[in-house]
C-alpha cells in the first residue's frame, strides 16, 4: 500500500537550520552546482520568487518588463527574506537575473554577501574550462565566507551525493504513471529538491519508490510541461481537475536541471561537465532545432498526448523558441498550450478555463 511521504516545507527546513546552526545560502535561479556550495556546509535554500509576494518595494529598482521571479525576490529580500543567509547567490542566467546581480552589488549593497556566476551560453570545450575557472573563483570567495577550503576529495564525495539525488528525481519521473500521487503532491516531493540536503532528498524519493505500485496506470490525457517554474502551484491542482496527469518535467526548475553523471579527476571541470551536458535549455543557448528535437523525442518516450509552455511572463530565453517549437510539434500532432504567468499574482478564471478546454481536446 502506498504511503504518503512527508514533505518538510521552507519554513520547515529554515527553522530546522535556525536551531541547529546549519549555515543556508539564498540561490537565485536557475544553473549552479549544489555540490560546490555543500562542501562549504552551505544548504542551498532556492529563491523562486516567492509566489504571490508582493513587488512594490522591488518596482522602484526594476524595470516593468523585468520578470516576477527576480521582482518577487528582489522585494523579498528587501523586507528582510534572506537576511538568516550566510550569503547570496545570483547566477547570471538571463538579462533580468544579471541586472538583479547589478543592483545587489552596486546599489542596495546588503550586508549579507552577494555572490554571482555566469554560466555560458554554449556548449564547447572552451566553455567547460570556463565554467570551471568561474567555479574555482567562486570556490574561492565562498571560502572567505565558510571559513573552510575544502578538498579535492571532499568536493567529489558532495559531487557523488548530489549525482544520486539527481537519479533518483530522474527515476521518480520515469515512474510517474506508478506513483499515486496528485500532479499537486508530486510536485512538492520534487521541489523539495530546492531546499533539501541531497541526502534527505534521497530518503524522501527512496520512500516513495519503494511504494509504488507495480502496475502503470494508464491515463489519456499524458502530458509534458515545459518552462521555467510550475508557479502558482495551485494550477497543478487545476491539471488533477482536469484529468491531466504529468508524465515528464522539462521545467528550468526541474527537469533541466537533473545533472547527468559526469567523471574527472578535477572536480570544477567535473561539475563544470555536468551543468553543460543536461538537456537541452534556451538558459543555456540551446538552439532552437534541439529543444525542438528533445521535445519531440519526450513525447514519444512517453507517450504523451500534449505539452503545457509554462511561461514566467517577459521571459526572453523562453518566448524566442515557443513559437516554432510549437509549430513543429503541432506538425508531430502534439497538442501544445502556451500559459503566460506573472508569479506575483494569483491564476485567473482564464488560465482556468484554458486548462479545461485543453484537456477535452487531447
Amino acid at each position: 500500500m502506498f504511503e504518503q511521504p512527508t514533505i518538510p516545507k521552507r519554513s520547515e527546513i529554515l527553522d530546522e537550520c535556525s536551531h541547529s546552526g546549519q549555515r543556508i545560502i539564498a540561490v537565485f535561479p536557475i544553473h549552479y552546482h549544489r555540490a560546490l556550495l555543500r562542501a562549504h556546509d552551505l544548504l542551498p535554500i532556492e529563491v523562486w520568487g516567492p509566489a504571490g509576494y508582493s513587488t512594490t518595494n522591488a518596482d522602484a529598482h526594476l524595470q516593468a518588463y523585468v520578470c516576477s521571479i527576480a521582482r518577487c525576490g528582489l522585494s523579498f529580500a528587501l523586507d528582510g527574506g534572506l537576511n538568516k543567509a550566510r550569503a547570496i547567490l545570483v547566477p547570471h542566467s538571463c538579462d533580468s537575473l544579471q541586472g538583479l546581480g547589478s543592483v545587489f552589488l552596486d546599489f542596495i549593497k546588503p550586508k549579507t554577501p552577494v555572490l554571482t556566476l555566469y554560466v555560458p551560453r554554449a556548449r564547447r570545450e572552451a566553455d567547460t574550462e570556463f565554467l570551471a575557472r568561474e567555479l574555482r573563483a567562486l570556490d574561492q570567495k565562498l571560502s572567505q565566507i565558510s571559513g573552510q577550503t575544502p578538498s579535492h576529495a571532499q568536493l567529489h564525495s558532495c559531487i557523488d551525493a548530489e549525482q544520486r539525488a539527481d537519479e533518483l528525481m530522474d527515476n521518480l519521473l520515469k515512474n510517474r504513471m506508478k506513483i499515486p500521487m496528485s500532479n499537486y503532491d508530486f510536485y512538492r516531493l520534487l521541489r523539495s529538491r530546492q531546499y533539501v540536503a541531497a541526502q534527505r532528498f534521497a530518503k524522501l524519493a527512496n520512500s516513495v519508490l519503494e511504494s509504488a505500485d507495480d502496475h502503470i496506470k494508464d491515463n489519456p490525457h499524458r502530458v509534458i510541461i515545459s518552462g521555467i517554474v510550475p508557479e502558482p502551484m495551485e494550477l497543478l491542482s487545476a491539471l488533477d481537475d482536469a484529468g491531466l496527469t504529468i508524465v515528464w518535467d522539462d521545467t528550468a526548475c526541474i527537469g533541466r536541471r537533473i545533472y547527468p553523471q559526469t567523471h574527472d579527476d578535477d572536480p570544477y571541470v567535473r561539475m563544470a561537465k555536468s551543468m553543460l551536458t543536461g538537456p537541452a535549455d534556451p538558459e543555456l543557448g540551446s538552439s532552437i532545432g534541439d529543444r525542438t528535437e528533445y521535445l519531440l523525442n519526450l513525447t514519444r518516450k512517453y507517450n504523451a498526448h500534449g505539452l503545457v509552455f509554462w511561461s514566467v511572463k517577459f521571459c526572453e530565453p523562453e518566448l524566442f523558441h515557443i513559437p516554432q517549437v510549437s509549430q513543429a510539434l503541432g506538425m508531430a500532432g502534439i497538442r501544445t498550450l502556451f500559459l503566460e504567468v506573472d508569479i506575483s499574482e494569483p491564476s485567473t478564471a482564464q488560465v482556468l478555463t484554458r486548462l479545461e478546454a485543453f484537456a477535452e481536446s487531447l
